[in-house]
């Protein structure tokens, strides 16, 4: 059946220039459709679940001369670059997942990560941030790392700029290096809390290097190592404001401190005794600051 654009009220869509003006992440010829549907900013991210890789979409390959190879090891995975987006060209069109691309979906193409995985991807300049569920391979540019679905470029604020310095994170489902009774407690944590938090310690991962994960036997980790991440920003002084901002307004979470990584400046609460004492922090924050709260180790 032919794919019919989604009903919208005319002139909810961000306004955005022609796909041929030379400007936008996007493909030429390609844009956002005509009347794209409300409510997109408040479509949630991906859900980081563990799925089987897709049979035929793991291979090694070649496009356009060039040749790659998939990941299909777990060890961490950050990367850097530009980002672009692509929408209503490819709607509908199948994705290398055998799926049919939906730009209405938290999801994104990447040349080697395996599919289906999961990634947060952060803008550099606003250090706004969304999961994305990597479901295609692309772009085939020398210069961009990653093509996200329309939706996700909207709630990272990429649409319409020429430019979209962003970092990659690799998510998994599980953590290879956390004991087994500790992955049922969270789970069973994460049962008996409200909604909002349950999503946030669903999310909580350790932070490692390669040579931790390839350890067999799982270490303890110290008290006093939680963190709550409340924000990466490509700016220090950005950073710095909203940490102005959380103390001026009275807003109880704890020490605050910028972290740079890289060309990343991380804001952070803590440190905490425990995984609870972060989450309570973490549901301090009130939702008008547009923060998304989560719990880390370091």
């Amino acid at each position: 059946m032919p794919w019919k654009h989604p009903t919208a009220k005319h002139g909810e869509g961000p306004n955005l220039p022609p796909a041929n003006s030379g400007r936008g992440g996007y493909y030429k010829d390609d844009g956002p459709g005509l009347n794209p549907p409300s409510g997109l900013m408040d479509l949630p991210d991906a859900v980081v679940k563990a799925e089987p890789y897709a049979k035929w979409a793991n291979r090694p390959y070649s496009v356009f001369g060039q040749s790659y190879t998939p990941i299909l090891h777990q060890d961490p995975f950050v990367q850097r670059g530009v980002a672009s987006w692509y929408g209503v060209k490819f709607h509908g069109q199948k994705t290398s997942s055998g799926e049919l691309y939906d730009m209405y979906k938290m999801t994104a193409a990447h040349p080697t990560l395996p599919i289906p995985s999961y990634a947060r991807i952060t803008s550099v300049e606003t250090g706004k941030s969304v999961v994305v569920r990597i479901n295609d391979r692309g772009p085939f540019h020398a210069s961009r790392i990653v093509d996200v679905s329309y939706t996700a470029a909207l709630k990272l604020g990429l649409l319409g700029k020429g430019s979209h310095q962003v970092e990659i994170e690799r998510l998994f489902p599980d953590d290879p290096i956390r004991m087994a009774s500790e992955r049922r407690s969270l789970a069973s944590e994460a049962q008996s809390a409200p909604p909002e938090i349950a999503a946030l310690m669903l999310e909580d991962r350790v932070r490692t290097d390669s040579a931790a994960l390839a350890q067999v036997v799982p270490k303890l980790v110290p008290r006093g190592t939680f963190y709550v991440q409340l924000g990466a920003y490509g700016r220090s002084g950005t950073a710095e404001a909203m940490s102005e901002r959380l103390i001026d307004a009275g807003v109880e979470v704890g020490k605050l401190e910028v972290v740079k990584v890289g060309s990343v400046n991380r804001l952070y609460a803590g440190p905490f005794e425990d995984r609870d004492d972060a989450v309570a922090a973490a549901r301090a924050v009130p939702s008008s600051f547009g923060l998304k709260p989560i719990v880390v180790k370091r």
